[in-house]
């Protein structure tokens, strides 16, 4: 089967290893030609996604690009902790998560889905499509077109493919919260956790990777949409500097040698039509969860589009399926997301009430959040081979 996939982030690639596993003839089109490498900032993923990557026969390089996460812990403004868990994991599984930087997955990703023999256009950014009985045929701002039986829209929270499949879909919008990241080099913080301050202007994020090394996030509560651009590391790290008082940000700002990335966090309403007749939408596009889970969710959903393609009789029949498995999993994730959204957003009430919620529902974390990390996903079979799902 021939099938175009319509964004090369994450979702795109591992897409299309997935559907190379199944014997489709897969094109990836990716409106930026920018490396990979050096787009994003650093982020999570949990064992779940992990497992996923090891179904698709590249989770040991991603592994290697990657640091082991043990644990998380959450800290009020002055510094005390409010809770210590096992960091996207359940406490009795082997298996860590890992934190690397987005640029990394992605090449990983990409390189594993070309050698697999599929093909990754950059520069062409998709514009349209027409729908037929049997086939879609993109069009693309160069003027390009190209048909195919199956069209995947891994365009992220900004999708195109959303709004082809369903016009009236919900578009992206400001969370009322903006991000910037860096590296920070500092001794003495313990390697291999994860840990969030609430503050009086959101949330700060850091993670030890090793014994000298953090990555942090510095997310912002801010009503009006800021314009990021223009401002180069020395005016980010004063401007954070000023709105993160509190001793332990501080303290990591001050040991700063490099700010990664900026941007705004943008959230979407749940999307009710993932897809149509030969069109149908992953990843982001389909349900920007955030909280750490949206990477996981993607390479979930590779396997488990590739699982329903290669077992129904049609390709309509095939995206009925996959929506239908995949939906009561990512609408409990939308829940969970929202509501950690809304606790970074400032205030000294809304402080004072996340603490009190972090001290009752920490002990109960692992009864509340380990349905994501029992996620068994299926495995792809050779073509030609019987196919086996667990779950």
């Amino acid at each position: 089967m021939r099938t175009i996939v319509i964004g090369g982030g994450i979702a795109g690639p591992a897409i299309a290893l997935a559907l190379r596993q199944i014997g489709h003839d897969v094109t990836v089109y990716e409106a930026y030609d920018v490396p990979v490498e050096d787009v994003g900032a650093h982020f999570s993923l949990a064992v779940n996604g992990l497992r996923a990557l090891e179904k698709l026969g590249c989770l040991r390089d991603v592994q290697e690009v990657g640091f082991p996460i043990d644990r998380m812990r959450f800290y009020t403004g002055g510094g005390h902790l409010l809770g210590d868990v096992p960091r996207l994991r359940r406490d009795a599984d082997p298996m860590r998560s890992i934190s690397l930087q987005r640029g990394r997955l992605v090449a990983v990703l990409r390189r594993a889905a070309l050698d697999a023999g599929a093909q990754i256009v950059t520069g062409e950014r998709m514009v349209g499509a027409t729908e037929s009985a049997d086939s879609v045929v993109a069009e693309f701002a160069s003027g390009r077109r190209e048909a195919a039986e199956l069209l995947v829209g891994a365009d992220g929270i900004w999708s195109t493919v959303r709004g082809l499949i369903d016009s009236s879909a919900p578009r992206a919008e400001y969370a009322g919260l903006y991000g910037v990241a860096g590296i920070s080099a500092m001794t003495g913080v313990e390697p291999g956790v994860w840990s969030l301050t609430y503050t009086r202007n959101g949330a700060f994020v850091y993670t030890s990777i090793d014994e000298q090394t953090q990555w942090w996030t510095a997310q912002i509560g801010d009503p009006v949409k800021p314009d990021l651009r223009g401002l180069d590391d020395a005016q980010w790290l004063r401007r954070v500097t000023e709105l993160f008082p509190e001793a332990t940000p501080r303290a990591l700002l001050a040991a700063t040698t490099s700010v990664a990335a900026s941007g705004c966090l943008n959230v979407c309403d749940p999307v009710q039509k993932w897809h149509s007749g030969r069109m149908v939408l992953v990843g982001d596009a389909a349900h920007p969860v955030g909280v750490g889970h949206g990477a996981s969710m993607c390479i979930e959903d590779a396997l488990e589009l590739a699982v329903a393609l290669s077992g129904a009789p049609t390709v309509p029949a095939a995206l009925k399926a996959y929506d239908e498995v995949r939906r009561p999993r990512i609408d409990r994730l939308l829940k969970h997301g929202h509501n950690a959204r809304e606790s970074k957003r400032p205030g000294a009430v809304k402080r004072q009430v996340n603490a009190a919620k972090m001290r009752v529902l920490l002990p109960f974390f692992e009864r509340a959040q380990g349905y994501l990390y029992d996620y068994e996903p299926p495995s792809l079979s050779a073509v030609g081979g019987a196919q086996t799902t667990t779950r």
